[in-house]
Formats: C-alpha cells, sequence, structure tokens
C-alpha cells in the first residue's frame, strides 16, 4: 500500500499526502469559521478568560487549530493538555498534574494533591508564567469534573487569576454547560465559538488549498467531483480528507489525470468510504455567545 500511495503522489506531482487523517498545522485552510474559532482561541487566552469553551462536529478541524495555538505560544505560558480526562475528582487532578509534568504520590489522598497544584500555580504565578490547561474532548467530563474545574479557576493571588481553562469537544459539550446545576461554570465562560462544517464553495476550497500545499502545480478535483464530495461528507473535513485520499488512489489505478465526479462515484459504490450519511450541523450556522449559555 505504501508503495501504491507513493506512486500515486509521483503520478499526480504531489510532494506528500495531502488529505491524511492526522491533525497537520501545515495543512491548515483558514475558512472564515475556522478564522473566527482560532479568533476566539486567541480572545480567550490574551483576555486571561477563566473558561473558554471551542465546540464542533467530529472532524471539523478544532483539534488542527488547537495544535497553530500551541505551536504559537512562547515560554511564558505553562500549558497543560489533558486528552479525554475521565473519573472522579481526585483521578481528574491526576490527569491534570501529570499534564503539568508534576510528580504524583501514589498514597496521596485529594487534599494533598490540591495543595501541590495549588502550590505549583502559585510558583508559576510568581516567574511570570501563566498556566493554562487546555482539555481536548471535554464533552466526556461529566458535569461534576466540569464542576471541579470550575472550582480550580477560583484559586487566585490578589486580583489575578492563576489558572484559565481551555474547553474543546464535540456538540454535546455545549448541551453539558447548559445544565441547570452547571449556571456558576458557565457564568465563567468568557469567550466561546462553534464551529461548524464547510459549506460547498468552502469544500473546493479546502481540497484545492490542501493540494497546493502538497505540491500541486494545478487543479487535480473537477468542480463536479468537488461538489460531489460536499454531498457525501456534508463538510466535515475529516471525511473529506478520506474520501479525497481513496479518489486520488482510484485516479491513479485508472490512468486518470484528474479526479471526476464518476470516479468519486466508483469509491462510494465499492463500499471503501465509511462516513456517508453523517448528519451534522447547517453549515451557515454561527458562533453562539457566552450569554446564550445562561
Amino acid at each position: 500500500m505504501n508503495h501504491a500511495i507513493n506512486i500515486y503522489l509521483d503520478h499526480f506531482g504531489l510532494q506528500e499526502r495531502p488529505f491524511t487523517l492526522v491533525p497537520d498545522p501545515d495543512f491548515i485552510y483558514w475558512s472564515a469559521m475556522h478564522e473566527r474559532a482560532y479568533a476566539m482561541f486567541e480572545y480567550g487566552i490574551v483576555t486571561r478568560a477563566p473558561i473558554t469553551l471551542i465546540t464542533g462536529e467530529v472532524g471539523a478541524g478544532k483539534t488542527t487549530l488547537l495544535h497553530h495555538l500551541l505551536k504559537s505560544l512562547d515560554e511564558t505560558y505553562q500549558i497543560g493538555l489533558i486528552s479525554n480526562a475521565h473519573g472522579t475528582r481526585d483521578e481528574l487532578l491526576r490527569w491534570v498534574l501529570q499534564a503539568l509534568d508534576q510528580p504524583i504520590p501514589l498514597q496521596a489522598d485529594y487534599v494533598t494533591l490540591f495543595g501541590q497544584f495549588e502550590a505549583f500555580l502559585i510558583s508559576q504565578y510568581s516567574e511570570g508564567r501563566r498556566v493554562i490547561l487546555i482539555f481536548d474532548e471535554a464533552q466526556n467530563l461529566s458535569r461534576e469534573s466540569l464542576e471541579e474545574l470550575r472550582m480550580f479557576t477560583n484559586i487566585n493571588a490578589n486580583k489575578d487569576e492563576l489558572l484559565q481553562l481551555v474547553l474543546v469537544g464535540q456538540p454535546e459539550l455545549r448541551d453539558n454547560v447548559r445544565h441547570p446545576a452547571l449556571t456558576q461554570f458557565a457564568q465563567r465562560v468568557a469567550s466561546s465559538f462553534h464551529l461548524p462544517a464547510l459549506n460547498a464553495e468552502a469544500v473546493s476550497n479546502y481540497i484545492n488549498h490542501r493540494l497546493e500545499v502538497a505540491g500541486a502545480r494545478g487543479a487535480i478535483f473537477t468542480p463536479t467531483a468537488c461538489d460531489k464530495i460536499f454531498k457525501e461528507t456534508r463538510g466535515v473535513p475529516r471525511l473529506i480528507n478520506q474520501l479525497c485520499d481513496f479518489s486520488l488512489l482510484y485516479a491513479y489505478t485508472d490512468e486518470e489525470d484528474m479526479v471526476t465526479e464518476k470516479i468519486v462515484k466508483q469509491v462510494l459504490s465499492d463500499g471503501v468510504f465509511f462516513g456517508g450519511g453523517v448528519v451534522v450541523d447547517d453549515p451557515e450556522k454561527n458562533a453562539f455567545r457566552s450569554d446564550d449559555l445562561n
């Protein structure tokens, strides 16, 4: 398979695969919605928002934006990245300390661990660094865990908060935050955005952008092929990548220089693409504000 992929790269004059499923900031496509989502990331950091909330459908590009943000932050920030955290409040605190590269005594109770966490925040503040905890796949956090995180943001020094939270997750994260039991949490969300899927025009631009980054010297997908890909993926970038990758391979095996709608249909007919029929938000859906959470 690697041999076939290398040949299809040569066939189309590409330097690397343009449509992998691994988030890659070098391939990021700045649609209007992605620019707004990223602006909200930055706004939350710059304004020291206690909680920043970014949501979007599976594969919408949230993690790619997050990786781009991490690359832009300098040594004045101490970042703890936690993916798919779960468990009790004691386990949550251990996830946090581990993400911050702090020692975790096996027999330490919650009070001891929290004291260690608080001391770490104070030490970072005294050294001029800001601590940011980023939770990816945050829709998996329980309401109890979200409330525990809110309590973390109460740690402060004089008027300065010592900790910022960035929560990134699927749309159900918004529903979780809107629960009446989390009213105080919602009130601390000072920066938020929902990243929708791409519309038809953006899908075409997205495909051509990734091909250009990969070394293409001209269009490879016909306009009708792009339209078909939009209809089948509903504008979800991860699904677009998967269908485009298969389509390039099929075009190569057919000795075609262009990916046409016929080739995309053949990929779909053969059943190698498993992302069809997904249901996502309306691509025209815009941001939601923090006051929508109340």
